[in-house]
């Protein structure tokens, strides 16, 4: 892989930096249950590049007391798409099909069914373009309206920091992307989905680098407290079918609509990586 430049490299880092915090926090949240889980991490080069010269990043895994599940990914790699991928890449195409990506990923399944599942992801994207995207939603099998509330309002204030369209647009764009089609049902209660926020010049790249870094900040604040307030509740066996069962719709999102897949499986990602995102178990009826 190409040398990273100082955008890229300042991208790279801070995904990097706040992978570390994360799992840091998550790990505090394990002890305070009385369990000494912990992340495994496994480093991985990118498929078809010999040596890591396509780039790579490191697998983050942790299955304890109250993450039954949960990965938090860290990617930094470039290359060339497929040409027919390319059309459907913003900036790329058949005449110049490269791409440079850095970017953090996480999804964390929950041993108890009333604390709630959650996706994060920010990324950097280099083509002929550049650009940020991610966005975090919560997940829950058993929603409260109190978690909902403060999830959304935690998000509201990054966004709202920055830019006063940015929340009711990007919360309708997580409602309209975190949708099961031939179910009629959303994946979760939304959150915030955001995408080519692009960077034409040094003034642009450091007003969505600091916009996507509060995203990462925001997540850190408003999830944790979360998972405090609801690990300990007791649950029946109803509350842990539900779960599996809305398990099961989640699975169904990342397999058949869901775009951070398609990109992996198209550029050679880490399988297992990739997949990180499917629970444990899940049922069907």
């Amino acid at each position: 892989m190409k040398p990273l430049d100082d955008q890229q490299q300042q991208a790279r880092s801070w995904f990097e930096e706040l992978r570390d915090r994360i799992c840091a926090e998550f790990e505090a949240i394990e002890r305070e249950a009385g369990s000494d889980s912990s992340f495994t991490y496994t480093p991985w080069d990118r498929d078809g590049e010999g040596d890591g010269e396509g780039g790579g990043g490191v697998r983050g895994v942790m299955k304890g007391k109250v993450f039954e599940k949960v990965g938090v990914n860290v990617s930094t790699v470039g290359g060339s798409f497929s040409p027919e991928f390319a059309k459907s890449i913003n900036g790329a195409g058949e005449d110049n099909p490269e791409f440079f990506a850095t970017g953090i990923s996480l999804v964390a399944h929950m041993a108890n069914p009333h604390v709630p599942a959650v996706h994060m992801n920010t990324r950097f994207l280099v083509t002929t373009k550049r650009w940020f995207g991610g966005g975090a939603d919560l997940n829950p099998p058993i929603p409260y309206d109190q978690d909902t509330s403060d999830f959304h309002a935690t998000l509201r204030a990054a966004c709202d920091a920055h830019n006063s369209t940015y929340y009711p647009r990007f919360k309708k764009w997580a409602d309209d992307y975190f949708y099961i089609p031939h179910r009629k049902v959303h994946r979760g209660v939304g959150g915030i989905f955001y995408d080519h926020l692009e960077c034409p010049d040094d003034a642009e790249f450091d007003a969505n680098f600091t916009f996507t870094r509060a995203v990462g900040e925001a997540f850190l604040a408003a999830f944790p407290p979360i998972v405090r307030r609801r690990m300990d509740h007791e649950w029946t066996e109803a509350d842990k079918a539900q779960q599996l069962e809305w398990r099961g719709r989640y699975a169904e999102f990342n397999l058949v609509y869901d775009r951070g897949t398609l990109f992996g499986l198209k550029t050679g990602g880490n399988i297992d990586a990739i997949l990180m995102s499917l629970p444990p178990l899940a049922t069907w009826s």
